[in-house]
């Protein structure tokens, strides 16, 4: 009977570790490759496109580990472009790409009230 039980329990926690661990997901879509990449605990950590080269194309979304969203990137060909976007606690900051280049950063609250800019 002990032996029956310890068997019980070994079975729940390696049915409770596996149903906790996503593996990544990639699929390919034409001539790119969407790639949903998660946390140790299940959430979604990132997705974002690939091209068949490997290299980083179109918006990648972050997550963290509570699935809150914390970073919009955008990519082209590899580089970084156009505007990207990071969340933390209260504030949003601004960053604009050209040619993997910072133009811009502007950071604010996230009520509303313009903090900081470098324009």
């Amino acid at each position: 009977m002990k032996k029956l039980l310890v068997a019980a329990a070994l079975i729940g926690v390696v049915s409770f570790a596996s149903a906790q661990e996503k593996k990544n997901v990639y699929v390919k879509e034409g001539n790119l490759i969407k790639a949903t990449l998660f946390h140790d605990n299940g959430q979604i950590s990132q997705k974002g496109y690939y091209t068949e080269e490997g290299k980083l194309q179109g918006e990648w979304i972050s997550y963290d580990k509570d699935g809150v969203k914390t970073a919009a990137a955008n990519y082209e060909n590899g580089e970084k472009t156009g505007k990207w976007f990071f969340w933390n606690d209260d504030t949003l900051k601004e960053v604009d790409y050209s040619q993997s280049q910072v133009t811009s950063v502007n950071t604010w609250k996230i009520e509303g009230e313009r903090v900081v800019s470098n324009e």
